[in-house]
């Protein structure tokens, strides 16, 4: 009978962490924190793709849980020739822009604040793009300490917050929304 593989290895039970390479890190440095993160936003991301009905945004939303698991790989390094085995180009971060582009062409114009809800799918890719948010904000604060200037992690969860509220947009006229709900100010 084959041996089961152990999930869990008491090894976080000091409350520190391994990172990728010999480094071992409490649980609440700023790496955990980056990586975890942008762990939380690849899971909700995950449901999004697991609600959606259409092919092509399933496609894209897997693509970019990948992008993700690497971005992650690359916040789980400190030594640089490690780190430069990981992460993405500046190539995913065009993708992103050229994606937004297509997709907010099919838009009309926004002038004013929308409040998310008017569809499940658009109110979980919302939810994603907060997380995006936070996760970039994070992940800015591990970078500019570091003082890294090799990553495109930033730029990605950038112009993926970007994308998700234009994704937002297009799921919720795809669905027959036609006057989003509106902020009133």
């Amino acid at each position: 009978m084959a041996e089961h593989s152990k999930f869990y290895t008491r090894s976080g039970d000091d409350g520190f962490t391994g990172l990728i390479g010999p480094s071992r890190v409490p649980k609440y440095d700023r790496h955990p924190e980056a990586y975890g993160q942008v762990d939380e936003l690849q899971a909700i991301l995950g449901l999004c793709r697991a609600i959606s009905s259409d092919p092509r945004m399933r496609e894209i939303l897997l693509a970019i849980e990948r992008d993700l698991y690497l971005i992650m790989a690359e916040l789980a390094t400190v030594e640089p020739g490690v780190r430069a085995r990981f992460g993405i180009d500046g190539a995913r971060v065009t993708w992103l822009e050229t994606l937004t582009d297509e997709f907010g062409a099919a838009l009309p114009p926004l002038n004013h604040f929308l409040l998310p809800g008017d569809t499940y799918a658009g109110a979980l890719l919302n939810l994603a793009r907060t997380v995006a948010r936070r996760a970039e904000r994070v992940v800015a604060h591990l970078i500019h300490d570091q003082k890294r200037d090799d990553s495109h992690a930033l730029r990605y969860l950038n112009r993926l917050s970007s994308f998700l509220f234009v994704l937002m947009r297009f799921e919720e006229q795809r669905a027959g929304v036609e006057q989003p709900s509106i902020a009133h100010m």
